[in-house]
């Protein structure tokens, strides 16, 4: 009898609120704390700024919160992951000659020694970098998240042969690039899974 009041909003609006949102509520929670993580380390190879990617990903779980009803009983991190590219795309499109000031200029070409992990993680950013928006979109789309080209080409509004192309010239540049030029192929995962 609650739950039928609470729909035609005879209840106040407090207990209205507070009507059958346990569950759901539970359920977003779960699905954060499962899907942060890769969400987050796909908003920092787009940006490649920690705090452009921490707000990209609260942008991404906002309007997938907002959404939750419709997208919790399909693949809601699909659904995250599209809020995720295209509010990338979004930002770029507006202002993509923005610059960032900062209070110290960082130095150029600085790698640390102490690991080979780091300095490939730091050659892959490198070479990441020289591709153009789109390019490293599809890149990460395709080899990081492993989305299928189909979806790409649906989450960014361009043919499947679109995506091939944007795909095939940007691993030729990556193989070109000078960054990645002293490192083999890896037969395991680079460490993505630190940079958060």
């Amino acid at each position: 009898m609650e739950i039928k009041d609470a729909r035609r909003g005879n209840l106040p609006a407090s207990e209205r609120v507070l009507v059958g949102v346990t569950e759901p509520v539970d359920e977003f929670t779960a699905f954060v704390a499962a899907s942060s993580a890769r969400l987050l380390r796909a908003a920092w190879l787009l940006t490649f700024d920690r705090d452009d990617a921490q707000d990209l990903t609260q942008l991404a779980f906002a309007k997938t919160f907002a959404a939750w009803q419709r997208v919790r009983r399909d693949d809601a991190e699909s659904y995250a992951r599209r809020v995720l590219v295209n509010s990338y795309i979004d930002w770029w499109r507006r202002a993509p000659w923005r610059e960032r000031s900062t209070a110290q200029v960082p130095e150029a070409g600085v790698i640390d020694d102490h690991a080979r992990q780091t300095d490939e993680r730091t050659a892959l950013t490198v070479a990441l970098e020289e591709l153009t928006r789109r390019e490293r979109t599809v890149v990460v789309l395709r080899y990081y998240l492993d989305v299928s080209e189909a979806d790409v080409a649906d989450q960014l509004n361009v043919s499947a042969g679109t995506v091939k192309s944007t795909a095939s010239k940007a691993l030729a540049k990556l193989r070109r690039s000078t960054a990645l030029a002293g490192f083999q192929p890896p037969t395991r995962d680079l460490a993505l899974e630190d940079i958060s």
